[in-house]
């Protein structure tokens, strides 16, 4: 029993990381080609952009698994096809369900660590990769973000520059606000604060505005002030969800219950990681068995195909209840589990047909 566990161990950890190998060098090359582009007319060194394709392309990777260990477990099983290994292991009383039993157990610990631990280190480095980046985007003139302290928007408008400081947000209003302007020196030249801003369009209306110069204030009952932001591209300023481990998630998402923003996403991000390796193993287990139904047919690439046209098919069903849980037609813990529970009955009507060859 222990030689057929390490055995089944090494040769399917062995197809992840020839799979991992080939979907990890077209994951750099696509970036790297992406990142080219980029820079056509910047002058930087071509290493500084291999490098930033190195640090982006862990985050592809990782959106990749369910096609690597499909793939992998395809491997497995034209390698025990091959030698006639699945002959001897049931000449020798293995069913074919044991032998599924086994390579669930392996896919499950393999996907806790892509989850858990691959997903933060390709987290770390796309987080880097953003900040290399933002230094050649005209981004780095603008820049908001949420903190425990509420919503921070550094602006660049007309020679001067803005930071903001809002409590919180409610509907097209910012609440609680302390503004500090700059010049292109960056000295102030003044300071508002307001209790209610209306940031329905780019140019902000602000009302009961207080504004401070040197040791004098004025009182102000409606101010009007130039941005670069309005109030659809502040709902829309989240961080890229893919930069933030587990518990820097968690953190941004008490922040955007404090600003009362929406927590859609960072809650559909958390609930797909945390059902990710079901995804995993939902997806080694359909490969065994389109391959245990298919196991007559010779050609290897023919069983590849059949299994990534149905891998395809999976992976646009995943993303379709994602996207209605996005957008909040229907709860996100059904967005996450319908997509699964669909896949383990499929899995469990095969697996009884199976059984029996």
């Amino acid at each position: 029993m222990k030689i057929h566990i390490k055995f089944f161990t090494i040769l399917f950890l062995k197809s992840i990381f020839y799979v991992f190998i080939v979907m990890a060098s077209l994951a750099f090359l696509m970036n790297l080609l992406s990142e080219l582009d980029f820079f056509r007319q910047i002058d930087v060194d071509v290493n500084f952009v291999a490098f930033l394709a190195l640090l982006n392309s862990p985050s592809m990777i990782f959106e990749m698994f369910p096609f690597i260990f499909l793939v992998a477990t395809q491997l497995f099983f034209i390698k025990l096809f091959e030698h006639k290994e699945i002959e001897i292991l049931k000449y020798s009383g293995f069913k074919n369900s044991k032998i599924i039993f086994f390579l669930l157990l392996i896919s499950f610990i393999s996907s806790l660590i892509v989850s858990f631990g691959f997903y933060n280190i390709s987290s770390n480095l796309k987080n880097i990769y953003l900040e290399l980046k933002s230094n050649y985007t005209n981004d780095g003139k603008y820049l908001a973000v949420v903190t425990k302290n509420g919503l921070w928007i550094k602006d660049r408008v007309e020679n001067k520059t803005l930071i903001i400081n809002s409590k919180k947000v409610d509907q097209n209003f910012l609440i609680g606000n302390f503004i500090s302007e700059f010049d292109n020196n960056f000295n102030i030249k003044r300071n508002i604060k307001s209790k209610k801003i209306d940031i329905s369009s780019t140019k902000w209306i602000i009302y009961d505005a207080k504004i401070y110069k040197e040791n004098e204030y004025e009182k102000v009952p409606i101010f009007y002030l130039k941005t670069n932001f309005d109030y659809k591209r502040i709902q829309t300023l989240y961080s890229n969800l893919s930069s933030l481990d587990f518990f820097e998630l968690y953190e941004l998402r008490e922040n955007y219950k404090r600003l009362n923003y929406s927590i859609t996403d960072i809650n559909l991000q958390i609930l797909k990681l945390f059902s990710y390796p079901v995804y995993l193993v939902l997806m080694s287990i359909f490969s065994s068995l389109i391959m245990l139904n298919i196991k007559n047919i010779n050609s290897s690439t023919f069983k590849i195909s059949i299994g990534l046209f149905f891998s395809v098919v999976i992976y646009y069903l995943y993303n379709f209840f994602h996207v209605l849980g996005s957008t909040e037609r229907i709860p996100l813990i059904i967005s996450i589990a319908a997509p699964l529970l669909i896949l383990t009955i499929i899995n469990n009507l095969m697996l009884y047909r199976v059984n029996e060859k």
